[in-house]
């Protein structure tokens, strides 16, 4: 009696006809950055924090205006022969001002400058996230793909096994529970492979919805990928990375420095002012009485100096509120960095733990596989029932699944991990490419 099994390193072209060419995990990359609406919002977010950043410069600026006024009068003398006379004013005044000392605005451009930093941090935290989104959705189509390769080749195994039975059972070689035990198994894996193609489905779409292509077609980790090589340094040089460079402690960090800022300004309530002030203006009559008016022409320059002496305790609240906000700032950068140290260990020891458990994966792979062939063996020599030869089939190809499944987690936890340490780059994605076939 003989059986034949698919080859279970199922080539996944031969399952599934694609319609259009594999695409690269970077090239879906680029077209996520093009289509994905929550990326292109932090774009924009990007451009107007610099633009806000510019605004806060104007507060070291001059300013210039240009005023003007038309006004008509009319004057009734009635002590006069000439009792009522009109005449009509045209006015234009050019006036310029430039701070001098005011430790208020130099607080708010200090803190504009920061607004490059902050739109800087929050834009790499959307790159990278971008990053890590992507790649969740390309291995999850993957690994979907992979699982409905093996489920079909399992289904395809069984059904021999089913095929088996019946003429066992129809030479008297063995009894009716082998066929009905195969025809069980053969129903329960017809149910998985339904589930799984919905699930194919369902990844499929999401993946599609976020890099804005239509059927996009992954490709699949390279056969004898090593994916040792991606695993250096320890966890504490890990950490040490996140504090110095993590996005969300750089943000936390920029939002402490623009609240101590904020202090500064407060403070300066109690300071003078200085400005260094300028006009020209011009003043013309028309109508009945401008003879006996003169035109004139006006300049004017000199300093403006002012200070507070008492504003009903409003500058001493304020004080207190930016004191209080600051703590708070320096109480959530405190937060970011244990957050983010926590993330980092918890995202090494993931991709530590992944490892471990691709390489025992891969030891059960090759014990399930000598089961199985033992199993049939013993069934062909009569040591064994056919039950046996189906567990041990459901074995191999959960195993083989589970295998699957566990690599690409590896991949994305690397990539999580650069992201936790802040690290991670478009050139990351170019790296796990090259473990995928081409």
């Amino acid at each position: 009696m003989k059986f034949r099994l698919l080859p279970l390193t199922v080539s996944l072209a031969a399952v599934f006809t694609a319609s259009a060419q594999a695409q690269s995990l970077a090239q879906l990359y680029e077209a996520a950055k093009g289509y994905d609406a929550s990326f292109k919002a932090a774009q924009s977010q990007f451009q107007a924090n610099l633009a806000k950043a510019e605004q806060a410069k104007a507060a070291m600026r001059p300013t210039v205006g240009l005023g003007s006024a038309i006004s008509e009068a009319n004057f009734d003398n009635r002590t006069s022969s000439n009792a009522d006379q009109r005449f009509g004013t045209r006015s234009a005044t050019f006036s310029a001002s430039q701070p001098l000392y005011r430790p208020a605005n130099q607080a708010t451009y200090a803190q504009g400058l920061k607004q490059l930093d902050l739109a800087q941090a929050q834009l790499k935290t959307a790159e990278q996230d971008l990053i890590v989104r992507v790649s969740q959705a390309y291995f999850e189509v993957l690994t979907a793909q992979e699982s409905l390769a093996f489920v079909k080749a399992q289904k395809t195994a069984v059904s021999e096994q089913l095929a088996a039975a019946k003429r066992n059972f129809e030479v008297g070689t063995s009894t009716i529970t082998d066929t009905r035990e195969a025809q069980a198994r053969f129903d329960l894996v017809t149910a998985q492979e339904i589930a799984t193609e919905n699930d194919l489905r369902v990844k499929k779409l999401a993946l599609d919805q976020l890099v804005g292509t239509k059927d996009a077609q992954p490709v699949a980790i390279r056969a004898g990928a090593n994916l040792q090589q991606i695993a250096s340094g320890d966890v504490e040089s890990w950490v040490q990375q996140a504090s110095a460079q993590n996005p969300n402690i750089a943000l936390a960090r920029t939002g402490l420095e623009v609240a101590q800022l904020e202090t500064e300004k407060a403070k300066a309530g109690h300071l003078p002012t200085l400005d260094l002030t300028a006009s020209y203006g011009m003043t013309r009559y028309q109508g009945d009485a401008s003879a006996s008016r003169t035109n004139n022409n006006t300049a004017v320059i000199g300093l403006s100096f002012n200070l507070p002496l008492y504003a009903g305790h409003a500058t001493q609240n304020r004080i207190q509120e930016t004191l209080a906000l600051e703590e708070k700032a320096r109480q959530d950068l405190e937060a970011a960095q244990r957050n983010v140290a926590q993330a980092t260990r918890t995202a090494f020891f993931g991709v530590q733990s992944g490892l471990g458990q691709v390489k025992a994966l891969e030891a059960a792979e090759a014990s399930s596989q000598s089961a199985l062939d033992a199993n049939k063996l013993g069934y062909q020599v009569g040591v064994r029932i056919n039950i046996d030869v189906l567990n041990s089939q459901s074995q191999l190809f959960q195993t083989k699944r589970d295998l699957t499944k566990a690599r690409y987690d590896v991949l994305l936890g690397q990539l999580r991990l650069r992201q936790a340490a802040g690290v991670l780059k478009a050139e990351d994605v170019q790296n796990v490419g090259a473990l995928l076939q081409k």
